[in-house]
């Protein structure tokens, strides 16, 4: 067990499959919250007739959307500064060869910016230019509501609310 896993971390981590001009969504493992590898493989067994990828969203912070592809996944981390304190954005950024940033080189005011492939989602209907107005929104959204904004940019967002519901149900029947 990792130090994050020991420390609760909360998020949702989801592969996104477009199959047969449907979308669906389905649930990773909490895994995938401290683990690039381990969202990797899960959506690898997934093994998709369709587009598929994964959204994961960590305590509200950032999120980051693995697309997994024959030479390896796609990657897109929504802030390259999360790697200071998250071992998934740290190991996002690893493979993507970008240095995790210097905490004495940052200002306290410094926005954070994303790393990855801003077109990793262009052949499913949305735009580099939509995806990277939605990741600059990060002062002013949380994580969860960017997500809603790039299911609702291409058609799934009542899949990913519905989802949620059913999530969030389980986890509090667990509760009790």
């Amino acid at each position: 067990m990792s130090s994050q896993e020991a420390q609760g971390l909360t998020g949702l981590g989801v592969a996104v499959l477009r199959e047969e001009g449907r979308w669906r969504v389905l649930g990773l493992s909490p895994k995938v919250l401290t683990s690039l590898r381990e969202a990797e493989r899960e959506l690898r067994e997934l093994r998709s007739t369709g587009a598929a990828f994964g959204l994961i969203n960590v305590d509200d912070e950032f999120f980051v959307v693995v697309r997994p592809g024959p030479g390896g996944s796609r990657l897109l981390l929504s802030d390259a500064t999360a790697a200071l304190d998250y071992d998934l954005a740290a190991d996002v950024l690893d493979e993507l060869h970008v240095e995790i940033p210097d905490p004495d080189e940052l200002d306290d005011d410094e926005e954070p910016w994303a790393e990855g492939d801003f077109s990793i989602l262009e052949d499913l209907g949305l735009p580099e230019s939509v995806l990277g107005l939605i990741v600059s929104e990060s002062d002013e959204l949380y994580a969860d509501e960017q997500l809603a904004a790039l299911a609702r940019q291409l058609g799934f967002e009542e899949e990913l609310a519905d989802f949620e519901q059913k999530s969030e149900k389980a986890d509090n029947n667990r509760r009790t």
